[in-house]
């Protein structure tokens, strides 16, 4: 399956090299010298990889023929996709994977349908569920912890909600 697993941020220096936005559990099996990733939008790439350092806990890399700071910003907010195997194994229990969370239904404690989950958001603090709102034009932001989201079921794609005052 192909998967986002970074997206590419501002040059640094003058060599090429870029910052990246990592969005996997694994930048050692996806980011290596020699590694080829496709990218978003895809007539950008392939890009294989000629360098990967950590700076100050920022991974840099540089690609084979973008060896200069003014190819590197054409790199910007380009998104790397890589060919991911999925497995339930791999994965503890309370661990899932983005594509398993999108297009579940969410449903209030009370059992009032709320929406359908179109993206979560990887932020520092937490990840959080956008759920687009079934009764609203809008989206509705919910952080994705135990305290707000009780429970989960794959099997059934359905994820119930706590409405804890001022959250929905």
């Amino acid at each position: 399956m192909q998967l986002v697993v970074a997206r590419i941020g501002r040059a640094h220096g003058v060599r090429g090299e870029v910052t990246i936005e990592v969005r996997t559990d694994k930048p050692e099996e996806r980011f290596f010298v020699g590694g080829v990733l496709e990218t978003e939008p895809s007539n950008l790439g392939p890009l294989r990889i000629a360098s990967i350092r950590n700076h100050n806990g920022t991974i840099l890399l540089s690609f084979e023929g973008k060896g200069d700071r003014s190819k590197a910003e054409e790199l910007r907010n380009v998104l790397l996709v890589s060919n991911v195997e999925l497995s339930r194994e791999e994965l503890d229990e309370d661990e899932f994977h983005v594509t398993e969370i999108l297009g579940c239904s969410v449903f209030l404690e009370s059992g009032e349908h709320l929406g359908e989950v179109v993206d979560i958001l990887q932020l520092p603090s937490q990840d959080t569920l956008v759920v687009k709102s079934t009764s609203k034009k809008d989206e509705v932001l919910i952080p994705f912890v135990k305290k707000h989201v009780p429970e989960l079921d794959l099997k059934s794609r359905k994820i119930i909600v706590r409405n804890v005052e001022g959250l929905i």
